[in-house]
C-alpha cells in the first residue's frame, strides 16, 4: 500500500491505515480555561492578537513566548501579510500535545500551573467552520504541524485536508518524532469564530461539566456539555 499522501477532492471516508486520507466528519477542538467561558458566550473565541486589541480579560494557558512570536513574527504563508497570531487556532484532536504540557505543567516558558482540570475542549464540526467562513469570506489555513514553528508550511485549500497525517492525529503515543509532528496539525480561522459554532464543550468530570452550566447558562446559545475523560490525560 502507497505511503504517499493522497490529496482529496472534497470530504473524505474514514482514514485508512497507511493512506493519509481524512474522516469523513472532521472535527476541531479549541482548548481554553474554564474561566474565560463567561466571556466567550457574550462574543467569540478571539485570536490572541484581537483579544489584545479588544482587550478582553483572559486566563492565559499557553506560552507567552510562543504566543509573542506567532503574533509579531510568523507569517501564514497562504495569506500574505498575516501572522499566526491573528487567527483563531484549533487542533484536528482533543487530549492535544500542548495539553499534556499543562498537565505537567514543567516546560520552560510555562507560567500556568493549574493543571489540565480546569482546562475545557471546545469542539466544532470543521465543515460547519469552512462553510460558515466562506459565507462571509473569512480567511483560514491549515498546518501539516505546528504553527508556531518556523519551518511550518500553510495551506488554504480544504481539498488538501487529506494530506495532514491523520493517524498521527489520532495517535495516544507520540513518542515518535513523526507522530509527534503530525498531531500537532492545526486550523486557523482569521480573527474570530462565533460562539455558536462551539457544537459541544468537554470536560474532565461532572463537577466541571457544572461549572460550564453555570458560567454559560445566560448565553442564548447553549451547546451540548459533555463530561470526557479520555480527552485528557
Amino acid at each position: 500500500m502507497s505511503e504517499t499522501p493522497v490529496a482529496i477532492p472534497s470530504w473524505s471516508a474514514a482514514p485508512v491505515r497507511g493512506v493519509l486520507t481524512a474522516p469523513a466528519n472532521p472535527k476541531i477542538y479549541h482548548i481554553t480555561h474554564i474561566d474565560n467561558l463567561p466571556g466567550l458566550v457574550d462574543g467569540a473565541l478571539w485570536s490572541d492578537a484581537e483579544r489584545l486589541r479588544r482587550e478582553v480579560p483572559c486566563t492565559l494557558v499557553g506560552m507567552s513566548e510562543i504566543k509573542r512570536r506567532r503574533i509579531e513574527e510568523l507569517d501564514v504563508e497562504c495569506h500574505a501579510g498575516t501572522r499566526v497570531g491573528e487567527y483563531v487556532p484549533f487542533y484536528f484532536c482533543p487530549r492535544s500535545i500542548m495539553l499534556y504540557l499543562l498537565h505537567r505543567g514543567n516546560s520552560l516558558g510555562l507560567t500556568y500551573s493549574g493543571g489540565q482540570e480546569p482546562i475545557v475542549h471546545l469542539r466544532a464540526d470543521l465543515r460547519a467552520v469552512v462553510d460558515w467562513a466562506d459565507a462571509g469570506g473569512r480567511r483560514y489555513a491549515f498546518t501539516k504541524g505546528n504553527a508556531g514553528a518556523r519551518y511550518t508550511e500553510f495551506f488554504h485549500e480544504i481539498s488538501r485536508i487529506g494530506e495532514l497525517n491523520w493517524e498521527a492525529i489520532a495517535a495516544a503515543d507520540w513518542r515518535d518524532p513523526s507522530i509527534k509532528e503530525g498531531k500537532q496539525a492545526e486550523f486557523l480561522i482569521e480573527r474570530a469564530v462565533p460562539w455558536e459554532l462551539v457544537e459541544l464543550v468537554g470536560v474532565i468530570s461532572e463537577r466541571h461539566a457544572e461549572q460550564v452550566t453555570a458560567a454559560i447558562r445566560r448565553a442564548a446559545y447553549q451547546p451540548k456539555v459533555e463530561v470526557m475523560p479520555a480527552w485528557y490525560y
